[in-house]
């Protein structure tokens, strides 16, 4: 379905039934990475599939931020009736989860974050400077966005109220440091670091995290 937000237009996929589970992308992808996951999950939970502005079969706009896709969220949210639904986001997906959950505590339950940064720094420094060096050849305004943003305080995430699951890779583009204090400064959170994993290969078209989705979020 196609659902009016603000100054675009977010396509939305909804399937199962049970308590609402929104799943958020990363950057350049769209709802489709989640797919084989939901599969698995959609008996047990109504799992919303979101494709962020200028993503997919969303409108695409001149605005790109973190930020601003968090408030899209909380619209969606709204316009939708879901009351205090799940959250899955994975990299870009897990920023907008975590701003969501940081400027509007009581609006999620549950939250598991994949791949989260809060600021470029906390990518891995060739990682990072891959990304500019491809900005420079190619002026990606969705890259611009992964060197420029977010810039989240780790004082900040003391406002999310909520529990929150950490999720990386061992062999994650994002620091182990910069997951592990992203983990000790939310206050209700845990950490899982999947071995020999990377960045996506354990939720891009994959059911990898099916387990701990059935064991971490409530069901009703």
């Amino acid at each position: 379905m196609m659902i009016d937000v603000f100054d675009t237009t977010l396509y939305v996929k909804k399937t199962g039934t049970g308590k609402p589970l929104i799943f958020v992308h990363g950057n350049g992808e769209d709802h489709t990475i989640f797919d084989v996951l939901v599969s698995r999950l959609k008996d047990h939970y109504t799992c919303y599939q979101i494709d962020s502005r200028n993503h997919g079969r969303s409108k695409i706009t001149d605005i790109f931020s973190y930020e601003q896709m968090a408030e899209d969220t909380k619209e969606l949210i709204k316009i939708l009736k879901l009351e205090r639904p799940h959250f899955l986001g994975f990299s870009d997906g897990a920023i907008i989860g975590l701003i969501l959950a940081m400027k509007y505590p009581t609006t999620l339950d549950h939250m598991m974050i994949c791949g989260a940064n809060l600021h470029p720094r906390g990518l891995k420094k060739q990682v990072r400077n891959h990304m500019i060096q491809t900005y420079k050849e190619t002026k990606s305004p969705w890259i611009n966005m992964m060197i420029e943003q977010p810039n989240i305080s780790f004082r900040r995430l003391h406002q999310a109220k909520i529990p929150v699951l950490v999720v990386a890779g061992e062999k994650d583009v994002i620091s182990y440091r910069h997951t592990l204090a992203i983990a000790r400064n939310l206050p209700l959170s845990s950490y899982i670091i999947l071995k020999e994993k990377h960045h996506d290969d354990y939720i891009v078209n994959r059911d990898d995290l099916t387990e701990l989705c059935l064991s971490f979020f409530i069901k009703n």
